[in-house]
């Protein structure tokens, strides 16, 4: 089992920014993809950013040259520094990571989420 942790979520102005992180511990041999994904109000869950285990990032339409994805393999880290933050990037924050177990099954986990509220 691996646990995610996510942390940094908070109200804010718009125009301002925030980092999100999300800290992976357990049964870890390796990580593959580390991905965050929101879900605005009534909105379905959506891709924001994502990093492969060799650095290459991708990210949505939405977001992009806003959002910037990074990843510790060290610390087993995936952070979302959020910036020029809008009103409708409110939402819930899930981090989404791909681990290889030390026994070599391979799945992905979702963190619990952390909301980041963006005021106007």
């Amino acid at each position: 089992q691996v646990q995610l942790v996510e942390s940094g979520g908070g109200l804010v102005q718009a125009g301002g920014s925030l980092t999100l992180s999300c800290v992976a511990s357990g049964d870890i041999g390796s990580i593959d993809a580390m991905c965050w994904y929101r879900q605005r109000p009534g909105k379905q869950r959506e891709l924001v950013a994502e990093i492969a285990s060799g650095g290459r990032t991708t990210s949505g339409a939405a977001v992009k040259g806003r959002f910037a994805i990074s990843r510790d393999d060290v610390r087993d880290t995936v952070s979302l520094t959020l910036s020029r933050l809008k009103p409708e990037d409110t939402a819930v924050y899930y981090c989404n990571v791909v681990v290889r177990a030390l026994r070599g099954d391979t799945r992905d986990y979702w963190g619990a989420g952390t909301l980041v509220t963006v005021s106007s």
